[in-house]
C-alpha cells in the first residue's frame, strides 16, 4: 500500500496557505477602506459645505498645506546634499548617522515638541541666540514648520540616497574626468537622474507633515492646523463637527499619494 500522508498534507497545506493568502488580502483591505470609507459618507451635503465656507476650517487647512510644503522646501535644500553625501561615500560612523536621520520616525510624537521647546528656550544659549535674532518657535508659524521638517527630513532624505545611489557613479566620474567641476556634475548629472527621487520625497515629506499632530500641540497648539482644529472640534462638539473636516484631510492625503504613485511609475510607463 502507498502512504499518501505527505501528499494529503501537501494538498492541505496548499489549501491553507491559499485560504491564509486571500482572507489576510481581504482583511487587510477592509481593515484599511471601511474606517475610511465611513468617514467620508458620514457627513451630509449640507454639512460639508458648510465646512468648506467656514474660515477658520479653511485657514487651517491652508496652514497645513503651507507650513507643510515649506517644510519640504527646507528639506530639499538641506537635506539633498546630506543625502547626496550618504549615497556616495564611507566614513566611519555612517550607521550611527544614518541611525540618527530615521529616529523621528521612531519617537514618540511629543517628544519631539518637547525636544524643541527644550533647545529653544530662553535658558539655552541657542535660544537666546534666536530671540535675540527675534524669531520665536512657542506659538508661532515657524514653530510649527520646525516641527513638520523634523518629522519629515526622514522621509526626504531616504528617498533622495536611494535615488542618488541608482545613479552609475561611473557618470559622474566621466563628467569630471572631462573637466567639469563638482557642483556642474552635479546639476547636470545627477539631478537630471534623481530628480524624480527629489519630488517623491517631497511629496512623503508634505504628506507626513499633514498628519501630523502630537508634537504641534506641545510646540504650538494655535495657530491650529487642520489636524488640531479636528481634535479641538472632536473635544467641543463631537463627532459630527470632526467628521468634514476629517474628510478634506482624507481627501488631500488621497491625492498627495497618488501624486506619489505617479511620479513614482519608471519613465515612459505613462506612454
Amino acid at each position: 500500500m502507498k502512504r499518501r500522508g505527505p501528499a494529503v498534507l501537501g494538498g492541505l497545506s496548499a489549501s491553507v496557505f491559499r485560504f491564509w493568502f486571500v482572507s489576510s488580502l481581504v482583511l487587510v483591505l477592509l481593515y484599511i477602506t471601511s474606517p475610511l470609507v465611513s468617514t467620508i459618507a458620514a457627513p451630509t451635503w449640507e454639512g460639508f459645505t458648510k465646512t468648506l465656507a467656514d474660515p477658520e476650517v479653511l485657514q487651517s487647512v491652508w496652514l497645513s498645506l503651507s507650513t507643510a510644503g515649506m517644510a519640504a522646501g527646507l528639506a530639499l535644500f538641506f537635506g539633498t546634499p546630506l543625502a547626496y553625501v550618504l549615497a556616495r561615500y564611507d566614513f566611519p560612523g555612517k550607521r550611527f548617522v544614518e541611525s540618527l536621520i530615521d529616529l523621528p520616525i521612531m519617537i514618540p510624537h511629543p517628544v519631539v515638541g518637547i525636544s524643541l521647546l527644550t533647545l529653544t528656550g530662553r535658558d539655552t544659549w541657542f535660544g537666546g541666540v534666536i530671540a535675540d535674532l527675534g524669531v520665536e518657535i512657542m506659538g508661532t508659524t515657524t514653530g510649527i514648520v520646525a516641527v513638520l521638517l523634523f518629522v519629515g527630513l526622514p522621509f526626504y532624505v531616504n528617498t533622495v540616497k536611494a535615488g542618488i545611489e541608482s545613479v552609475p557613479p561611473r557618470l559622474e566620474n566621466v563628467s569630471r574626468s572631462l573637466g567639469a567641476g563638482w557642483a556642474q556634475t552635479f546639476f547636470r548629472i545627477t539631478l537630471p537622474l534623481s530628480w524624480r527621487h527629489m519630488l517623491v520625497g517631497m511629496i512623503m515629506c508634505i504628506a507626513r507633515a499633514i498628519s501630523e499632530f502630537g508634537a504641534i500641540i506641545i510646540v504650538a497648539y494655535h495657530p491650529m492646523t487642520a489636524p488640531v482644529l479636528m481634535y479641538e472640534r472632536f473635544t467641543a462638539y463631537g463627532l459630527a463637527w470632526s467628521q468634514p473636516v476629517a474628510v478634506l484631510l482624507i481627501l488631500a492625503s488621497m491625492l498627495l499619494f497618488f501624486l506619489l504613485r505617479l511620479f513614482s511609475l519608471p519613465k515612459g510607463s505613462l506612454s
